[in-house]
C-alpha cells in the first residue's frame, strides 16, 4: 500500500474536496459518497496539513463534521492559495530547478549542452542533455527563462526583467498586495510578494469570495480561448444531481454576480444555437477546439441581448424572445418614497410609472422572468397585482403566496384576494 503524500499530481480532485469543506462543510465521512473512504481520508489529511489552523471539527453522533472557518476580514492573504503550492515533483525536478536557476543567476547565456556541462563540473550533477533541454523549454514557457537564437544555436538566460521592474517601483509591492486580495488570479500577486519577503500590512477585505481561487485554472483556460477566439469542449458536473455533461460552445464573456460573487461563463452553444451560461465552479475541464469564424458576430449579438438579461439566464419558458412583467404596488406617500427609489435603483432598466396617488407600476422585459421572483417577493405586502406573459412565472408567484398564507396560518381577506383578481 502506498504511503500518504501531502503533495498532489492532479488538482481537480483536490479542488472538489476543498470546495466542499469550505462552501458546504458539516459533512461526515460517510456523506462523501462519490469517492472511497480512503480517498476522503487522504484529502482530509492534506487539508489539515495545508490549512490546519482553519479546520474546524464538530463531533456528532455519526462521527466528525469537517469544515473550514475563514474570516477574510481578519487575514492579510487568501489561505486557499496554499492549495496551489503543493504540486508533486521528482528528485530530478527539484535538483534541476535550483541548480539551473543558480547557474544562470549572474546573467549568463548558455545552450542546453553548456548548462549540462556546467552542472557536472560545477555541481557534480550528471544529467542527460535532452532532460536539461526539456526542463529549460518548460521554464521558458512559464516565464522563468528567456530563450533566444544565436546563429544556429538556442541559448537560455534567466529572465529578471519583472523582478528588476518591481524593485525599481517603490509602491509596486503594495499594489501586488492589494491585487492578491481583490482580483482574479490573485495567486500571482501572492507568489511575487512572497519572493520579495513582503507582507501585506495595508489591506483587508471585508467580504471576500476567496473560494473562487480554486476555479482560476478553469478561468485562465477560458480567457485564453476567448483571446484566440476558439470554441471549447466543456466537461460539466451538475450542481444538483452530480451528473456529468459535455458541451461544445463558443466562450464569449465571464459574468460575475455582484451579490454572491459567483462567476459564470456565457457562451454560444453550437448544437442548440443559443446563448447559455454555465457556473464556473461546475466546469471541470476545458479543451480548446478550432477557431470560430463567427466569433465577432456572436459577441456583437450577445452585447445586444444583454439589455434583456435580469441575471444570467437566456432560457425562460423556452422562448427566444423577451417576456414582459408588470407589477403594481401601493405605498404611503411621502413616507415610503424610498420604496420607489429602490425600484428605480434595483429595477435593472425597468420603467417606474406613477398611475395615481400612492400607486406605481413597474414594467420590464427580460428573457427569464423566473429569475426575478426572489427580488419581487421582497415587495410582498405592497403588491396590488402582478402579471407576466410567461404564465409559469405568474402562477408560481401566486402559488408561493398561497403557500405562505398556509404556512403562517393567515386568513385571506378581501384585500388579499384582490391581489389575484385585479
Amino acid at each position: 500500500m502506498s504511503d500518504f503524500q501531502e503533495l498532489i499530481k492532479s488538482f481537480p480532485k483536490t479542488r472538489e474536496y476543498v470546495r466542499d469543506f469550505f462552501v458546504y462543510g458539516f459533512k461526515t465521512r460517510e456523506e462523501f459518497s462519490e469517492k472511497s473512504p480512503r480517498t476522503y481520508d487522504n484529502e482530509r489529511r492534506r487539508l489539515e496539513s495545508w490549512l490546519g489552523e482553519y479546520v474546524r471539527k464538530d463531533h456528532v453522533s455519526r462521527g466528525a463534521n469537517i469544515s473550514l472557518a475563514i474570516d477574510s476580514n481578519l487575514l492579510d492573504t487568501n489561505p486557499l492559495f496554499r492549495v496551489w503550492k503543493t504540486k508533486s515533483f521528482t528528485d530530478n525536478d527539484i535538483v534541476l530547478h535550483f541548480l539551473i536557476l543558480d547557474l544562470l543567476r549572474d546573467g549568463d547565456t548558455l545552450t542546453a549542452e553548456e548548462i549540462t556541462e556546467h552542472l557536472l563540473t560545477k555541481y557534480e550533477a550528471f544529467f542527460d542533455t535532452q532532460i536539461v533541454r526539456r526542463k529549460c523549454n518548460a521554464y521558458e514557457k512559464e516565464g522563468l527563462l528567456q530563450k533566444k537564437k544565436a546563429g544556429k544555436t538556442v541559448v537560455f538566460s534567466l529572465d529578471n526583467s519583472l523582478a528588476d521592474w518591481i524593485r525599481s517601483n517603490d509602491n509596486m509591492l503594495d499594489a501586488l498586495a492589494f491585487y492578491q486580495m481583490a482580483a482574479c488570479f490573485g495567486i500571482v500577486g501572492n507568489h511575487l510578494i512572497q519572493q520579495f519577503d513582503h507582507q501585506n500590512q495595508s489591506f483587508r477585505v471585508k467580504h471576500g469570495f476567496w473560494v473562487h481561487t480554486l476555479e482560476d485554472e478553469i478561468l485562465l483556460a477560458l480567457l485564453q480561448a476567448m483571446n484566440e477566439k476558439c470554441n471549447v469542449h466543456l466537461e460539466i458536473k451538475s450542481s444538483k444531481n452530480g451528473v456529468m455533461n459535455f458541451s461544445e460552445c463558443t466562450p464569449l464573456q465571464i459574468f460575475t454576480s455582484t451579490r454572491s460573487g459567483r462567476r459564470f461563463l456565457c457562451g454560444y452553444v453550437i448544437k442548440s444555437r443559443r446563448f447559455t451560461c454555465y457556473r464556473l465552479d461546475t466546469v471541470k475541464t476545458v479543451r480548446p477546439l478550432q477557431p470560430s469564424a463567427e466569433y465577432d458576430a456572436l459577441f456583437s449579438t450577445l452585447c445586444r441581448n444583454q439589455k434583456w438579461l435580469w441575471g444570467v439566464s437566456f432560457q425562460g419558458n423556452g422562448s427566444r424572445h423577451p417576456e414582459k412583467l408588470t407589477m403594481k404596488i401601493q405605498i404611503r406617500e411621502p413616507a415610503e418614497q424610498y420604496i420607489i427609489d429602490r425600484l428605480k435603483r434595483e429595477g435593472r432598466g425597468g420603467t417606474v410609472t406613477k398611475i395615481e396617488p400612492g400607486i406605481y407600476q413597474y414594467e420590464i422585459e427580460v428573457f427569464d422572468c423566473n429569475e426575478m421572483l426572489p427580488w419581487l417577493r421582497t415587495f410582498t405586502g405592497r403588491i396590488l397585482s402582478l402579471t407576466c406573459t410567461d404564465q409559469f412565472v405568474e402562477h408560481r408567484f401566486y402559488r408561493d403566496l398561497q403557500a405562505m398564507y398556509r404556512m403562517y396560518q393567515i386568513e385571506k381577506t378581501p384585500a388579499s384576494e384582490s391581489i389575484r383578481t385585479e
